[in-house]
């Protein structure tokens, strides 16, 4: 016989876990703070191509004399090829960002490529593009975003509680919520860790993450559906019930997980190596996402759903022996 593994005898572990790891990211937050993108702040995006190696600290010290604002930058390969498909050169982008809530005017801009040529004739600077992002319309944005998280919140706990009414409902619903906030939370103090900037990437592994992490939760909800239907009308144990299901889907579960960290991590790997930050900070927190979306759908949710409904039924068990009185 399967052996049953105890997730709900283990559950101040795993929430104390949880709690730790909060509270790391929560100390991070006070003392580093937390980065928005300039998508969210506002301000200039100017990129450049130049080859050739550069001493990085003499540049961002000579752009950032030109502004008060905030400045920082990316740098990643840009292989310049013929028209024969032959390569020509190895050269660079270098993508500066200004963040502030007024744009970099058009003097502020020349003058710094002209700096730029004069400090580093042999790199070849040339302007590629010029982007300006109003602040206004930066946070009119990232409200959107909230937004949009918090309508696929509410529309996945209607949906639970609909689905499953014969295990709690709006227990289950509620849960699974939980779950939610704690893989979110999760994804955003890994921003706060790796001191990477809050942008788009932050809402589209959130966005994921949300429907990987209840995908999770709703194949244990219906493994315990089914547990709960074969009992019938016999007493419900339901620390056994929820432990007898989550035994049942975990190797499922953990198999997804694995083959889905597998794809991230070769993606994060090769990002790493080529330098392309964007990628990067859509890769880590999508892995952190992944193992907090599998962890919380087990370890959170199921012990809370499993302690909701003894409670409840401890209620049940007070309001019969009063009317007997």
């Amino acid at each position: 016989m399967k052996k049953i593994l105890d997730f709900t005898g283990a559950s101040k572990i795993f929430f104390a876990v949880s709690l730790s790891i909060f509270l790391i990211g929560i100390i991070c937050n006070v003392i580093f703070g937390v980065s928005l993108d300039i998508q969210f702040t506002g301000g200039t995006i100017l990129q450049y191509n130049y080859v050739g190696n550069i001493d990085t600290a003499s540049m961002q010290t000579l752009i950032q004399t030109e502004t008060s604002d905030r400045v920082s930058f990316n740098i990643s390969e840009n292989i310049t090829v013929n028209e024969d498909g032959t390569q020509l050169q190895n050269g660079y982008l270098l993508a500066v960002q200004f963040s502030g809530k007024k744009t970099i005017t058009p003097e502020i801009m020349d003058n710094l490529t002209t700096k730029l040529q004069e400090k580093f004739p042999d790199n070849k600077f040339k302007v590629l593009d010029s982007q300006s992002v109003e602040s206004s319309m930066g946070w009119k944005f990232f409200l959107k975003c909230i937004v949009a998280v918090a309508i696929a919140c509410l529309l996945m706990v209607i949906f639970v509680a609909i689905r499953f009414q014969k295990i709690g409902g709006w227990s289950a619903g509620v849960m699974a919520l939980v779950a939610l906030f704690h893989d979110i939370m999760m994804i955003y103090f890994t921003f706060v860790i790796f001191r990477m900037p809050v942008d788009s990437n932050f809402i589209a592994v959130t966005l994921m993450i949300l429907g990987y992490s209840l995908n999770d939760t709703i194949v244990i909800y219906d493994r315990v559906r089914e547990n709960r239907k074969r009992l019938g009308s016999k007493k419900v144990d339901y620390d056994e019930l929820f432990n007898k299901s989550g035994t049942q889907v975990f190797r499922r579960t953990i198999c997804t997980s694995i083959t889905t960290l597998a794809a991230i991590l070769s993606v994060f790997i090769f990002a790493s190596v080529f330098n392309i930050k964007s990628v990067v900070t859509f890769a880590l927190p999508m892995m952190i996402g992944v193992i907090s979306g599998c962890y919380s759908s087990i370890c959170i949710a199921g012990p809370l759903w499993v302690m909701w409904q003894n409670r409840k039924l401890k209620k049940g068990s007070s309001a019969k022996k009063e009317n007997k009185k």
